[in-house]
């Protein structure tokens, strides 16, 4: 049965609602622009309240400078900036943004154009349907799938994806994806639970949720690879997923 918490009351993600979109950012100079639009417009069209939340860590190529000029055009209200001296994690970007959301619903996406904003609409009535916790975006379902991918990054994907539903079960398709729509408190309270950092952070959010007995609805999405930059998943970043998940075997 679910806990009862007072901040964690039902509530649909209809019209009335504000939703706050955190976009960690780290050299998105060339893309910020063009996702800050699509946002804007697919958003204006959801007809709800929201605001951009724009949590740059300190980018050398002028991310910050770009997110300024977008704050002059759209307004302080809908771009809100939240920077960071330099990287600090996944996690902690959540954690530092959210301080500043003032919306009912928290939706994370990246900002390098892999994550098309079009699929927000879908993410706001998937959540009305049932009432979920979290909405999360998933390229193994229905009509999901993934673009702009070699054989070896698909292959690192799936297995990492195959690996943690045969070991913990999580009840949700897609756990490496970080397009999700939560409600605010849930976001808090996953957050808060959470002792990842980086790629392994987003799988370990569903694990939790599921820990928490959370109710987590999907939507098939298309993922795209960045279309300019430089990709930051490495060697690192996959032997970290390993070790981490591992580690959620043995305590969840």
């Amino acid at each position: 049965m679910k806990e009862e918490n007072v901040d964690e009351k039902a509530f649909e993600a209809g019209k009335g609602s504000k939703i706050s979109i955190l976009l960690p950012t780290y050299n998105e100079r060339e893309n910020l622009p063009i996702i800050v639009w699509l946002i804007v417009k697919y958003m204006t069209e959801s007809d709800n309240a929201f605001e951009i939340i724009v949590i740059d860590d300190g980018s050398p190529d002028g991310t910050l400078d770009v997110a300024k000029e977008l704050q002059k055009i759209y307004g302080e209200e809908k771009i809100v900036l939240r920077p960071r001296e330099k990287k600090l994690g996944l996690g902690t970007a959540y954690i530092h943004g959210m301080k500043s959301a003032t919306g009912d619903f928290i939706l994370i996406m990246d900002a390098d154009l892999s994550h098309h904003p079009k699929f927000i609409p879908q993410f706001i009535a998937k959540q009305r349907e049932n009432d979920y916790d979290v909405v999360s975006g998933t390229r193994y379902m229905g009509d999901g799938g993934v673009y702009g991918w070699d054989f070896k990054r698909k292959l690192v994907s799936r297995g990492a994806n195959f690996l943690t539903q045969l070991l913990l079960r999580p009840g949700a398709s897609d756990l490496t994806g970080s397009f999700r729509l939560y409600k605010k408190p849930v976001l808090e309270k996953l957050v808060q639970s959470c002792v990842s950092k980086g790629y392994v952070f987003q799988m370990e959010m569903v694990i939790r949720a599921r820990q928490f007995n959370y109710s987590i609805g999907e939507v098939p999405i298309s993922f795209v690879d960045r279309v300019y930059g430089e990709s930051k998943l490495g060697g690192s970043e996959i032997f970290q997923f390993v070790k981490a998940l591992l580690y959620l075997f043995a305590t969840t």
